[in-house]
């Protein structure tokens, strides 16, 4: 008799063991889905194909890489990569960053990220369209257990970036980046804000002003 796979749902957290859990993200069907993971409970989530979700996500990272450009920051961005800790957790974030001295942590070559063997990144950035309450509850307590310093949710829908920090095993708000120290969230609002009427190149070009004048 053949073994069958459990069929897991997508979308949701539920209860599965690790290895029904891999079985099912290896899926033909979940081939450009994100898997996430933790205490039993997985969630595989489908990758968003919409124009609102993918202009967020572009605005961002370009702020983000703008920002530490601007600043000389050592930065080492990551689209959609995967982390696993064997076993205990998994999770693929729509961005994320090594910072400073973590800039080059991730060697070329690398595949899933091993978390037994690599450092976690120090920000991470989830683009919420249709996933703002999962985003806020759980997915933050996977980073809080983690202990990422620092992670953004960007609410598509309300035109606005919530910034936390982590430590302690718990998060706070903040209004200014730690890891891109003096970065202000409510820039990257407004320049979400902007990307609404106008194409990134404005929007781009907003930014430098903005962050040049920071700076002096």
């Amino acid at each position: 008799m053949v073994a069958t796979t459990k069929q897991l749902v997508t979308n949701t957290w539920a209860i599965a063991t690790w290895d029904e859990f891999l079985k099912n993200l290896e899926n033909p069907a979940h081939v450009k889905a994100k898997g996430y993971y933790q205490n039993g409970k997985y969630r595989i989530e489908m990758t968003p194909i919409g124009n609102e979700h993918s202009q967020d996500h572009s605005i961002i990272n370009h702020a983000v890489y703008l920002y530490a450009t601007l600043r000389n920051i050592p930065l080492t961005g990551k689209d959609n990569c995967s982390y696993r800790q064997v076993g205990l957790k998994e999770f693929q974030p729509d961005l994320s960053y090594y910072v400073g001295n973590n800039a080059n942590a991730i060697p070329w070559g690398v595949g899933v990220v091993d978390l037994n063997e690599y450092p976690v990144p120090d920000l991470v950035i989830e683009v919420a369209n249709t996933s703002l309450a999962d985003d806020l509850g759980e997915k933050r307590l996977l980073y809080e257990d983690l202990e990422i310093a620092e992670y953004w949710v960007v609410d598509v829908q309300n035109v606005k970036v919530i910034a936390f920090a982590i430590e302690d095993n718990g998060s706070k708000r903040i209004a200014e980046s730690l890891v891109l120290t003096g970065l202000k969230i409510e820039i990257l609002t407004e320049a979400l804000q902007r990307s609404r009427t106008s194409n990134h190149t404005e929007v781009g070009s907003w930014l430098m002003q903005q962050f040049q004048e920071q700076s002096n």
